[in-house]
């Protein structure tokens, strides 16, 4: 048995991970275009109406909206399915605060529930358990490219008359059944940020079917002006809030070039993360992540668990021990769950109030503690997170499980010499 790298070994990957290029001539092209219209603003130029029609079309929807951030997408959805002041929102304890801020904005109140613990996506016996009569939707986390159990959820939907809202965030191209993460719900929402399978620096967009909900959507992105109206007094006819959350041209612009790598990018990651999967599954406290029957995942990182007990090693150590071999990765996803962040547990969503968890809309005592989803507390303090890209190269792949198979099988060996 080879001595790890953590301990003076010498180190399985050697040499940097494969790297490329984001952006080319198609992105230049585009954004030449976008400025030779002489307006930047979506509604009289032509790049934001292209990348919404183009984006509709590959998902096989009716409508897409596009606006300034993945954050924006989710708060625009919130506000198309009438989310309001005193509402319930049951959503994942674990996922990005782009999530629940627009839950907030709304005035209406996060509720979280249970994860599965090797999707790591929604249980919906959890979400079940957590509807009231003030539920008014349900919002999906795909977490990691991987797909939630969609009918599981949908059923229920259907029994309580509950919108569903999925966070495509990190599922671009993910397919549940035959059927793509984004199209299965009442809206799909996507994010353009830097750190996304594509990207246009930010931005964001959602997609639908319904047409009123569309218009809504659309309005609603758009500071609640009608640009359909006739007149200007039309077009300002505004009877209730809303924020202005565009696109602009030079962001549809890239974002149109950005669509033409997408498949491409995401087969890559696929065949990435199924083949780390296929060759560490069955090591001594390995737990992979569970891809249901039917679901194929678009990878955003790679994330699987450890049995500290089988392993013999604590998650922490086997993380350090990884990273010494040159197999980058991270403990968890995030830190805590997102109801143990202060802003939970202190009731602060706005500055000087206790709005909206105490609020005459809503009439109801809501507290946030350690200890509600236990699952979820499980899998942030079991899990290892590991980068994925469609520019990582075979011999990446190789190296990455070398090394989580020299880790392993050193501590698993120390376990049974210790025991001996």
């Amino acid at each position: 048995m080879s001595q790890i790298a953590l301990f003076g070994g010498e180190k399985v990957k050697k040499t940097p991970f494969g790297t490329g290029k984001r952006f080319g001539d198609e992105e230049l092209l585009q954004v030449k275009e976008a400025l030779e219209q002489n307006t930047l603003f979506y509604w009289m130029g032509g790049k934001v109406k292209e990348f919404n029609r183009k984006f509709a079309e590959m998902y096989g929807t009716k409508y897409c909206v596009a606006t300034s951030s993945g954050t924006a997408a989710i708060h625009v959805a919130l506000g198309a399915a009438g989310v309001t002041a005193g509402d319930e929102v049951i959503t994942s304890p674990i996922t990005d605060m782009g999530t629940v801020i627009g839950i907030l904005y709304q005035n209406a109140i996060p509720i979280f529930a249970d994860l599965d613990p090797y999707t790591y996506n929604l249980d919906p016996k959890s979400i079940e358990e957590k509807i009231s009569d003030k539920t008014k939707a349900i919002l999906v986390v795909h977490l990691a490219g991987n797909s939630a159990d969609m009918d599981g959820i949908m059923t229920i939907a259907k029994k309580h008359n509950l919108k569903v809202i999925e966070d495509c965030a990190q599922s671009y191209l993910c397919y549940y059944k035959g059927r793509l993460t984004g199209t299965i719900g009442d809206i799909g929402c996507f994010s353009l940020n830097d750190y996304k399978h594509i990207s246009a620096g930010d931005g964001g967009m959602l997609i639908l079917n319904d047409e009123n909900m569309y218009h809504k959507a659309l309005r609603f992105a758009d500071k609640n002006y009608n640009r359909y109206a006739k007149n200007q007094a039309e077009l300002r006819k505004v009877d209730y809030i809303a924020p202005n959350y565009r696109m602009n041209e030079l962001t549809g612009a890239v974002a149109i070039a950005q669509l033409g790598r997408l498949e491409d990018l995401c087969e890559k990651r696929n065949i990435y993360g199924e083949k780390l999967s296929k060759r560490i599954e069955g090591l001594p406290g390995i737990k992979i992540p569970k891809i249901e029957e039917g679901v194929k995942s678009s990878y955003w990182f790679y994330m699987f668990r450890i049995d500290e007990e089988e392993a013999g090693v604590s998650r922490d150590e086997f993380s350090k021990a990884l990273n010494a071999e040159g197999a980058t990765n991270w403990p968890g996803y995030i830190q805590s769950c997102v109801y143990e962040y202060s802003i939970f547990l202190n009731k602060t969503a706005y500055l000087g109030t206790d709005c909206p968890f105490n609020c005459k809309h809503y009439s109801k005592e809501i507290n946030y503690y350690k200890g509600m989803c236990p699952t979820a507390e499980a899998i942030n303090h079991t899990a290892i997170r590991m980068p994925v890209s469609e520019f990582f190269t075979d011999k990446d792949c190789e190296e990455v499980i070398e090394a989580i198979r020299k880790v392993s099988s050193y501590y698993f060996s120390n376990k049974k010499s210790n025991k001996k």
